[in-house]
């Protein structure tokens, strides 16, 4: 949604969320998954989020413990 100054290239330490979302109208559902990632002055983009679970058998395993 929200996607910035286009015109301004990316730097160092600068802080970028990445939201992927589904929505299904018909039965009122949606989510978005959201990484946070800082640009690093070399190499890939460091994602902040990266130990966060997102997927469903390690959410179940949490809620199951």
């Amino acid at each position: 949604h929200d996607y910035g100054l286009l015109y301004e290239p990316m730097q160092a330490n600068m802080v970028f969320t990445v939201e992927p979302g589904i929505y299904i109208p018909k039965e009122g559902f949606g989510i978005r998954l959201e990484d946070d990632v800082v640009i690093q002055s070399k190499g890939e983009p460091f994602n902040l989020m990266r130990n966060i679970p997102i997927e469903i058998d390690e959410i179940e395993s949490i809620m199951n413990s």
